[in-house]
């Protein structure tokens, strides 16, 4: 075992969903882990099945030379600072999704399933147990397709913008 490089402290998810075409716009507070022991170690996050669409650090966009796509599906950042806060927009196809892990559709319903490891399905994210944060959800959809929205935690808002509801 050894301790992650970085720590999430929040993490703010915006959905658009879409059966064959959800984006995923996550926002991380991250900072490095003491207990790691290497002050130069990258950003390393978990992803299985997703589109990148881009990364940002502390509102700079990365271009292609500043992180890299791993063989494994997951996401490594280089040069960190101590604390940043982390962007990224991944594209998702929950409708092709039958591995009923992360976010997949089901009889035109949409559903999530993140234990153990499905939230690398969702998003590029250190996605293990010993990293814990705090999140906020925003889920956004078509008003006639899905009619419902309904998140694991207490609503703080909602509203209407023409066909799509959030």
């Amino acid at each position: 075992y050894r301790p992650p490089a970085f720590l999430v402290d929040t993490v703010d998810l915006r959905f658009e969903l879409d059966p064959k075409a959800t984006l995923v716009r996550a926002r991380m507070a991250v900072r490095r882990n003491p207990a790691h022991g290497d002050a130069a170690a990258p950003l390393m996050l978990d992803g299985e099945a997703l589109v990148l669409l881009s990364v940002r650090v502390d509102g700079e966009v990365l271009g292609e030379n500043r992180y890299r796509l791993l063989p494994s599906g997951g996401l490594a950042i280089d040069d960190m600072p101590a604390a940043a806060m982390v962007e990224i927009e991944t594209r998702i196809d929950p409708g092709a999704n039958s591995e009923l892990s992360g976010l997949y559709t089901s009889g035109g319903a949409f559903f999530t399933q993140c234990e153990a490891e499905g939230f690398r399905r969702i998003t590029f994210f250190p996605d293990r147990p010993d990293v814990m944060a705090r999140y906020t959800t925003t889920i956004v959809a078509d008003r006639a397709a899905v009619p419902v929205l309904l998140g694991n935690g207490n609503p703080t808002a909602a509203g209407v913008d023409g066909a799509r509801h959030w």
